[in-house]
Order: structure tokens, then C-alpha cells, then sequence
């Protein structure tokens, strides 16, 4: 029975990963469930799946789950604070984590379970965006199996080569997929004045609002180019995006010989949980299988025609920062985070997310991070220096 910690289990991956767990009662125990303030969401979880450990991190939330809980008979210990998120990641009785928390956020405990060695099941792409080097060397001498969740790490994975000693001589490319966000075809003009309500209708997956936005903006994709360059151990120049808006190809692999292997699926992201969770082996997932008859086309489109490249600036970060001095993918994660806040609160509009983006990477001068206290005090710095930027658009 494999023990398993959820890291952000009330947010959509933590819900779908609990959705796969529940079909495998036989193979999988929840050991831990954590989240921030949503009180009323953990006490339905921890009644359904009873696990040894609830974190909340909101200190006030945690003492009002204690006493629910409490009313209820259940025995579960709730902790509080960041630092518990870690000891849930690390403990010695977990097996496999789910690090599925939004943002800089989880870079501690995704840290913390590497370092344990645990079957890490990587749905934050902040812990190497941020994390970078430093995070991939925990995994290193922790000997944790590092297995990505997001859809199109998950994909290129599966179209790689099971021995990773031919992935490098092997591999000409990797190719991520995106669906283009609900913004695709509208003209540049129209995006800049976008609501946050219409940055969160997403044509084709249903997302929590931050990575809605990202996805609106292209950012996402500048996240996952980034991450991918860690995952795969490749060069940027080896990493490019297609837009495919039907999201059925997941992402793809080119090879040497120019032969191409791509994973397909509806777009549920109970499939690559489900993969995480059982891999090597494959389990039901509840992702309902795609109907190739009812396909009557694939599409797809470069981002770097003149009209894409003006609606997604966003994206083409990643090459520059990835590029650039060691710590700048940590900076423009931290813009972007405070940015997308300050748009979804109506402080800037959508156009000015990248406004402060390219600011603050032109801002902060630095020396480059080597471990985790500096990669966080460069994270808070970006912050601030993001956090200015918005207050001079907003005024």
C-alpha cells in the first residue's frame, strides 16, 4: 500500500489526483492532505479519505479544521505553517508526493521531498523554475524518481526513450503544445482591455484563475519551456511550442532521424496523475478515451508569425531568461506572479501583466543563487520590485 501526500489538495490537480486515488483503494492510502484557508473543502476530504495528517497553512484555519475535525470523531492531527508542509513531503512513512501547490510557494517542500528520496510528482513548475539547479541537485542526493504531471512534460515523457542514457544523442527536439488560451484569435488591441473573466474562460481545461491567466497570456507555456529544460536536460534551442487549439497532442518528441512521437489524449489531467502515480505501470484514470471518429481536424500554428508574437510576449521570455544570468527564470516567475494578482484584483489591465515582467527582469541586478535561503531572498526582492511596478500602472 503506497502511502501518498497531496500537496495543495484542494486546488484542481489536489482534486483530480484524490479523484484517481479513490479508483485504487487497493494500491494507494492518502497519508496527508494540505491546503491554505479553504477550511470547509479539507473537512469533506479528510472525512472521505481519513489521513494521518491535514496541514493547514493558515495558522487560524488550522485550529478551526482542529475543532471540526474533532466534532466529527476523526483522529487526524492537524498541523500549521509552511515548515509542516515540508514534514508531511518528508516523512519517512510517504511514498509518493503530490506537489501541487500554486506558485514560489511550494519550492520548500517539493525541496524537502527530494531530498527524501520520495516518488515526487511534480504538478508546480515553480519548484524548477525557481529552483532551477538547485532543486534538480536535491533530487540528485536525495534519489528521489522525479516524474512531471503537467500534460505536456507528462506527454514528452512518455514519448522518450525509457533508457535516459539515449536521450541525449537521441533526441533533435522537444515540442510543447499549446491550445493558445481563449485570446488566440482575438486582435491585439481587444486583449489589452480583457477582463479577468475572460482571461479565465479557457477554450479547453478548467484551471484555478492563476494559471488561467498564465494560460491566457502565454505564460504558462514560458513556465513549461523553462521547466522542460531542467526535466529533459537539454538546451533551450532544442525546446519550441507549437499552437495545437484542439489539445489533443499533448506535446512531442523529435528525433535525430526526424521521426516524431507524440502522446495524445482527451485534455483530463487525471491522465498524467494517473501515470505519475502508477508508473511504470499504467492505471484506470477516469479520463474518458478519445473518439477518433469524431475528429474531423488537428491544427496547428507557429508562435512566431508577427500576429502571435504581438499577442504573446510573455512566451518568448523563457528563451531570454534561461539564456541570461542564473536566477533570472526565479525573477520572472516572481513578476509574474505578483503581476497576475495585481490583474486579477483590477489593479493593472491584462496588457501590462508583461509591462511588469520585462520591468522587473530589467530592474534587479544580482549574484546568481546557490541554495535555497538565496534563491528565496531573490524571489522576495523580484516581489517587491514587482509589487512597485503595479502600484505606479495603478495609479
Amino acid at each position: 500500500m503506497q502511502q501518498v501526500s497531496v500537496l495543495g489538495s484542494t486546488g484542481s490537480i489536489g482534486v483530480n489526483t484524490l479523484d484517481v486515488l479513490r479508483r485504487h483503494t487497493d494500491r494507494f492510502q492518502v497519508f496527508a492532505l494540505t491546503a491554505s484557508t479553504r477550511v470547509d473543502q479539507m473537512v469533506e476530504q479528510c472525512l472521505e479519505f481519513r489521513p494521518r495528517y491535514a496541514v493547514m497553512v493558515d495558522s487560524l484555519s488550522a485550529t478551526t479544521l482542529q475543532s471540526r475535525l474533532r466534532a466529527e470523531g476523526m483522529s487526524t492531527e492537524v498541523l500549521s505553517g509552511a515548515h509542516a508542509l515540508s514534514e508531511v513531503a518528508s516523512h519517512p512513512d510517504v511514498h509518493i508526493v503530490m506537489a501541487a501547490i500554486v506558485g514560489a510557494a511550494g519550492l520548500e517542500s517539493c525541496i524537502a521531498a527530494a531530498l527524501a528520496g520520495k516518488r515526487l510528482l511534480l504538478a508546480n513548475k515553480e519548484a524548477l523554475v525557481v529552483g532551477g539547479n538547485v532543486f534538480m541537485s536535491a533530487v540528485e542526493r536525495g534519489g528521489a524518481t522525479l516524474l512531471p504531471i503537467d500534460s505536456e512534460h507528462s506527454a514528452i515523457f512518455q514519448s522518450l526513450p525509457a533508457d535516459k542514457s539515449l536521450w541525449k544523442a537521441s533526441v533533435d527536439k522537444l515540442i510543447l503544445t499549446a491550445s493558445g488560451g481563449p485570446f488566440r484569435t482575438w486582435p491585439t488591441s481587444q486583449i489589452a482591455a480583457a477582463t479577468p473573466e475572460q482571461a479565465c474562460a479557457h477554450p479547453n481545461w478548467v484551471m484555478g484563475r492563476k494559471i488561467s491567466v498564465d494560460s491566457a497570456t502565454m505564460m504558462n507555456k514560458a513556465l513549461e519551456v523553462i521547466e522542460a529544460k531542467y526535466l529533459f536536460n537539454v538546451s533551450p534551442r532544442q525546446i519550441d511550442v507549437l499552437i495545437h487549439p484542439q489539445s489533443v497532442i499533448h506535446s512531442m518528441v523529435q528525433y535525430v532521424d526526424h521521426s516524431v512521437v507524440a502522446q495524445l489524449g482527451t485534455p483530463d489531467m487525471r491522465g498524467p496523475i494517473a501515470y505519475g502515480l502508477s508508473w511504470p505501470e499504467r492505471v484506470e484514470s477516469g479520463a474518458a478515451p478519445l473518439d477518433f471518429s469524431t475528429m474531423s481536424s488537428w491544427t496547428f500554428e507557429s508562435i512566431r508569425d508577427e500576429q502571435h508574437q504581438s499577442r504573446f510576449p510573455g512566451l518568448f521570455l523563457a528563451w531570454e531568461t534561461l539564456e541570461g544570468q542564473s536566477g533570472s527564470t526565479a525573477v520572472l516567475n516572481a513578476a509574474n506572479e505578483v503581476a497576475v494578482a495585481a490583474f486579477l484584483n483590477r489593479e493593472i489591465r491584462f496588457d501590462q501583466i508583461y509591462t511588469v515582467n520585462r520591468a522587473t527582469l530589467n530592474a534587479l541586478s544580482y549574484t546568481s543563487p546557490h541554495d535555497l535561503a538565496a534563491l528565496l531572498a531573490l524571489d522576495a526582492e523580484a516581489r517587491a520590485v514587482a509589487t512597485q511596478h503595479c502600484r505606479a500602472l495603478s495609479t
